[in-house]
């Protein structure tokens, strides 16, 4: 079997905690979907409708560039891939990675942090931008990562 990589973009933490413990579990590679230019806190802040978050989430052709790209991605044969839910759906980053590989014939899996939000609607999304790809069912991991990694990877 090839290689599992755990591919996220965290903005405060939370989804990074959340890929850590999935690549310990998994004894997976770990890649941070890093943005070129950092987010500083007014950048997060959803409830400016200026803030960069809300302009990047209201534009759906918005993809913000990636600090640097995974290494050899043609060594995985599977990727989970995690963020924040942001409007009900992976932030435009999260898009920008996956436009930026074939992922034909690979399995993706998604996970998510989430306050509140479930994450039915990212993907949806995910599954568009990534057509080629075969995804697994995701899964809200604010807790309890490492057990769920198990079985999604022999699901």
């Amino acid at each position: 079997m090839k290689k599992v990589l755990i591919a996220y973009f965290s903005a405060s933490g939370v989804t990074a905690r959340a890929a850590k413990e999935l690549a310990q579990t998994l004894d997976a590679d770990l890649y941070e979907i890093r943005p070129e230019t950092p987010y500083t806190a007014a950048d997060l802040d959803w409830t400016n409708k200026k803030s960069r978050s809300t302009v990047e989430m209201n534009d759906p052709a918005c993809r913000p560039a990636i600090a640097e790209p995974v290494k050899n991605m043609a060594q995985y044969g599977a990727v989970f891939v995690g963020f924040p839910v942001w409007w009900y759906v992976e932030p435009q980053i999260v898009d920008t990675f996956l436009e930026s590989y074939d992922f034909s014939g690979k399995t993706l899996i998604p996970f998510a942090t989430s306050g509140g939000s479930g994450i039915a609607k990212a993907e949806k999304s995910l599954r568009e931008h990534c057509p080629n790809a075969d995804w697994k069912k995701g899964e809200l991991v604010n807790s309890g990562a490492a057990e769920w990694a198990k079985h999604a990877l022999n699901a």
